[in-house]
């Protein structure tokens, strides 16, 4: 075999056992030569690095919650999970605050998006912020210059963000409400516009007026699945609204139409079983009789196709405020009504409790997979990449 040959197989070994290693293992090698920096580094390596992680289901939980310390202010705190113990969640590290978002009640109304190709969105819908809970880079997008003309009201009702694999790039969406703000009397009309903020070009722009129904608010929503991004909208009736981040079009699907039968319900969106999956519960803020109380759980078999929603779960609630997410296909987490972190395993069919207590209605989980994906640092007077 000649020299050459040695050489690039020794090259591919190298790369193989390098992403089996965890990031903290990969920040030390990059130290070490230059030829490991620029490997580790590099975009390609990267996406073996978090292919690798995906494929194995190491999966971990970013974990955000607000607490109150005075009267109008609030803490908002990232803690970061490995897995399951004896004695409830064991930690990955510190928990660390959130920054540059609102602190007040608005605090009730973060949301966590993505995991999208390593990195992780965290908004208040005025101001975004794109973290990788691995490397704890994170940086904030810079605001979007768009407004609206004087006499006119415009309010951000919905943010998105994904990853366009064909162009390698991220995006964030961001969904407004525009209304005719009359001096007196109630604001009239609707126009929607959209707003598209691209990462690689660390700039915004306006779509084509296009019609969109309007965001019907829910806790678990704003979610990326397949390079779309859903929320619930309400049209005739409740529907899902997907915006795929590639093509930057909007498509409505339905869902399960026995949801529509049970009175007093809440909808939420998970991924289960690499399937879009929704979920329907009693509206927290209601009277149930205990024996009606339950979580029915669907799954889209055919992503698009809303004839393709077959029922996965029916499961009897335990005072549930709010669904957050699927972990390893096992662990439904979801906040209780007392603002725990509870989750139920379909395992065993328990219900379990962990310890993690925030203020009523300020939970939001991700699972992720490790990733060294990097954030691109914008341009020179942009906002930076800073660290935890």
């Amino acid at each position: 075999m000649a020299c050459g040959n040695l050489m690039k197989l020794s090259e591919d070994v190298g790369i193989d056992i390098f992403i089996r290693l965890p990031v903290k293992s990969l920040m030390r090698f990059k130290s070490i030569s230059k030829n490991l920096y620029v490997l580790i580094g590099s975009t390609t390596f990267a996406n073996l690095h978090l292919n690798h992680a995906t494929i194995t289901k190491d999966e971990l939980i970013l974990f955000k919650r607000s607490t109150k310390e005075q009267s109008e202010e609030f803490i908002n705190v990232l803690s970061f999970i490995s897995r399951i113990g004896d004695d409830g969640f064991i930690p990955l590290q510190p928990d660390l605050n959130v920054p540059h978002l609102t602190n007040d009640y608005g605090s009730l109304f973060h949301h966590l998006i993505g995991p999208c190709h390593g990195l992780i969105a965290l908004t208040d819908l005025v101001v975004t912020v794109l973290i990788n809970p691995t490397t704890r880079h994170y940086r904030q997008v810079p605001p979007c210059p768009f407004g609206c003309p004087k006499g006119y009201h415009r309010t951000v009702e919905g943010v998105g963000f994904g990853f366009v694999s064909i162009l390698n790039d991220y995006k964030v969406v961001r969904l407004s409400d525009v209304f005719w703000d009359p001096p007196y009397g109630y604001a009239e009309g609707r126009d929607s516009k959209v707003d598209v903020y691209e990462l690689s070009s660390d700039s915004w722009r306006e779509l084509e007026p296009v019609e969109v129904p309007p965001i019907y608010y829910l806790s678990c929503s704003e979610m990326i699945y397949k390079e779309g991004v859903h929320w619930f909208a309400s049209k005739d009736k409740v529907v899902i609204l997907c915006f795929d981040i590639g093509t930057e079009i909007f498509r409505n699907m339905d869902i399960p139409d026995a949801f529509y039968s049970i009175r007093q319900s809440r909808y939420g969106l998970l991924v289960l079983n690499e399937c879009l999956a929704s979920i329907c519960y009693n509206d927290p803020g209601c009277a149930i009789d205990p024996t009606q109380d339950f979580l029915h759980i669907w799954i889209m078999k055919e992503y698009g196709v809303s004839e393709s929603w077959i029922k996965k779960y029916t499961i009897r609630s335990l005072n549930v405020e709010s669904p957050l997410s699927f972990w390893k296909d096992q662990f439904l987490l979801v906040e209780s009504k007392t603002g725990q972190l509870i989750y139920y395993d379909v395992n065993s069919d328990e219900w379990k409790e962990v310890g993690l207590q925030g203020y009523r209605t300020s939970m939001r989980v991700i699972v992720y997979t490790e990733s060294i994906s990097s954030i691109h640092s914008g341009r020179e007077h942009a906002t930076q990449v800073q660290r935890f």
